[in-house]
């Protein structure tokens, strides 16, 4: 199985880190975001890997290249153009998942010691279209399952924005933490073009197809998005 992480984000919560350096190469107790998540990876037998770049992409290229990867064999989905999101990023890297049933999506900027191995198996048993990572944790904006633990939904508890795809008497909101495991059956039913997210090719797939749910509530899970946020996930990750 391969993998993608998308790393091209301006990483604006970031600042001032990102005003001079990718938010990839943001450093937790010595080692980078994108190297701490390259190894995590590789835990799950994952060791070809697509990485997405846009801004200050020169040094997050340096850094694959000067660490030869980190012992895994890593390709470049260039976006120095124009950024193009989670949806834009994944499809524009189509082609380096020909032959592959299945990959691993995820952003860069999140440390988790989920159990990715487990959350691969339980997909390759089930065999949903996809199947996101998540678990039950403040936020504002949901995914919505059914007692199946199929998507059915999302919804912003701040804006009371909220989109319904399938019924569902029993709605259960868990927030999703930017890990995706997906079939490249996918791609042929992807739509948008451009820039444009996943989550939005998510919720127009979900009446037609089983969007799955992997919780891994209790696992440790930093967001790594604010300055703040480097000292939570250095007291959590050695």
């Amino acid at each position: 199985m391969k993998g993608m992480i998308l790393a091209a984000g301006l990483g604006s919560r970031l600042k001032p880190w990102t005003d001079q350096h990718p938010k990839a190469l943001a450093i937790v107790n010595g080692q980078s975001l994108l190297q701490r998540n390259i190894v995590y990876l590789q835990k799950a037998g994952i060791f070809d890997v697509i990485v997405n770049v846009h801004h200050f992409a020169d040094q997050i290229i340096d850094a694959i290249e000067r660490n030869k990867g980190w012992g895994s064999a890593i390709t470049i989905s260039d976006e120095t153009d124009a950024v193009l999101e989670t949806g834009g990023g994944l499809q524009k890297a189509t082609w380096y998942f020909s032959g592959e049933s299945d990959f691993v999506l995820m952003n860069v900027d999140i440390l988790t010691d989920m159990n990715l191995s487990a959350m691969i198996q339980q997909h390759v048993q089930k065999k949903p279209l996809a199947t996101l990572a998540v678990s039950k944790r403040e936020t504002s904006r949901y995914f919505i399952f059914n007692e199946q633990h199929i998507l059915t939904g999302w919804c912003n508890t701040n804006t009371g924005e909220e989109k319904l795809i399938r019924d569902n008497p029993t709605p259960e909101l868990k927030a999703f933490s930017g890990i995706h495991i997906i079939q490249t059956a996918i791609f042929p039913l992807i739509k948008q073009i451009g820039k444009f997210s996943m989550v939005e090719v998510y919720l127009d797939l979900a009446k037609d197809h089983v969007i799955d749910s992997f919780d891994h509530t209790g696992a440790h899970f930093v967001d790594v998005g604010k300055p703040e946020s480097i000292e939570k996930a250095e007291a959590l990750f050695a």
